[in-house]
């Protein structure tokens, strides 16, 4: 068992003790998993109709015969106090908490119970297993960080436990990248894992300075991408720079991973965890092979109920598998969305588009007024920033969100504030949280 394990165990999430109850699906077929899927999902929406508030508004009135008849939940739902929408007899300090603004621009704050968290942690372990990295594996991580004093402690502890060297990706000038790239050749690192866009700037710039990064670290052998899509272009880019295969996660804080890469390039839905439904504008249920909006059902979490969820995603499910497999869970066949774009800065600094996730969580959590937003570059020091919000914004929360931006990306910006009744989403219905008008 990993340090990571022993201390989570410790909190109280078994994670070993999750992965035996999870087991091997891939010993199932299509018709099984299908019966427990159902069976699953049909537990935890009875569970939440009769425990939970939320949920039981949602319905206003009892349980439907099908189960197409299910509210779909959005991420608006959860927009409110963590406490009022809570399973009754649960509260805060017993659970696993965390906020998000979603890559779509709506933040909320979030809880699973324990058992539900630990078997998120149990399926991450399965699947890094499939490419020969446990959670001891050292990690080189392109990634954010909360610069809130008590968070920033939090998520250093956390890098400690899991053997992890953090490359914080809100600065990504060739300065930074030349440091970044110098501790590949102090660290043993086993694998890289971060956002898509960050390390395609970080490949570039490798590849161009002529660095062989293998052979800065031979101990390297894998790049995990999460949080942004990865395009055949972008593959290549990082395989062509890093010198190691590329394997995609596509995942969400809140129901954590979604689907992730095996050893034949299929992205293979997390159905121990998780039911995937594909669904037209309207909410019928579309068969595989068809795109539509993807629905998730957490089939643990008993703290708030993630049914027929909108994840704010478009994709196609299909069961087909690479000849000769006999693995019949479903594959996730195409994914839109979750492009985020460079933000490039007066000073030459770069920083990766998600770098205003972190600016989201900031304000969501220093002033709790931000329901929905996206963030325009106009010029190289013009921000426009567009928000819905459940008051009008006051001069302290301006300044708030002033002094946030000069914190994570550099002083002097140019923004501008504007509030809005709602925001136009793409054709895509995915809506980024950042756009770059710069011709870069």
């Amino acid at each position: 068992m990993s340090l990571f394990e022993q201390y989570m165990r410790f909190r109280g999430y078994d994670i070993p003790g999750a992965s035996k109850f999870l087991g091997d699906l891939s010993r199932f077929t299509r018709e099984e998993l299908d019966r427990r899927q159902m069976e699953a999902a049909w537990a935890i929406a009875r569970f939440h109709h009769a425990s939970n508030p939320l949920y039981r508004s949602k319905l206003k009135g009892p349980l439907p015969a099908r189960w197409e008849d299910l509210p779909i939940m959005g991420k608006t739902d959860y927009q409110t106090a963590l406490g009022g929408i809570l399973t009754d007899g649960m509260n805060a300090g017993d659970l696993y908490t965390s906020s998000t603004s979603g890559s779509s621009g709506h933040p909320f704050t979030f809880a699973k119970d324990k058992f539900a968290h630990a078997c998120s942690w149990a399926l991450i372990r399965q699947r890094f297993g499939w490419h020969g990295i446990t959670l001891s594996s050292r990690q080189a991580r392109f990634y954010g960080i909360p610069l809130d004093r008590r968070q920033y402690a939090a998520e250093k502890l956390k890098d400690r436990l899991m053997n992890r060297v953090r490359f914080p990706v809100f600065d990504l000038s060739d300065e930074a990248l030349d440091r970044f790239a110098l501790k590949f050749r102090r660290n043993s690192f086993d694998y890289i894992y971060g956002y898509t866009n960050s390390l395609v700037i970080f490949a570039r710039y490798i590849h161009q300075k002529g660095i062989d990064l293998k052979a800065w670290c031979p101990t390297l052998r894998l790049c995990i991408v999460t949080s942004e899509t990865c395009t055949p272009e972008d593959r290549a880019i990082l395989e062509q720079g890093l010198g190691v295969n590329v394997v995609i996660e596509y995942g969400a804080s809140e129901v954590a991973v979604i689907a992730f890469e095996n050893l034949s390039g299929e992205l293979i839905v997390s159905e121990e965890n998780l039911m995937l439904e594909i669904v037209d504008e309207g909410g019928t249920v579309l068969p595989d092979g068809q795109s539509g909006s993807i629905l998730i059902t957490d089939l643990h979490n008993k703290a708030l109920p993630f049914i027929r969820y909108r994840i704010g995603d478009l994709g196609t499910l299909g069961p087909a598998a690479a000849a000769g497999s006999a693995d019949a869970r479903k594959r996730l066949r195409s994914l839109e969305g979750r492009v985020n774009d460079t933000i490039l800065l007066p000073s030459g600094k770069r920083a990766a588009g998600m770098t205003f996730y972190y600016i989201s969580r900031r304000i969501l959590e220093s002033s709790g007024v931000l329901r929905e937003f996206v963030i325009h570059q106009r010029g190289i020091a013009d921000f426009e920033f567009e928000v819905v919000t459940d008051r009008p914004l006051e001069r302290p929360d301006e300044d708030l969100i002033h002094g946030i931006l000069d914190r994570y990306l550099e002083p002097g910006l140019n923004l501008r504030i504007r509030r809005v009744q709602s925001i136009t989403r793409p054709a895509s219905g995915k809506i980024k949280h950042f756009y770059s008008e710069l011709n870069t």
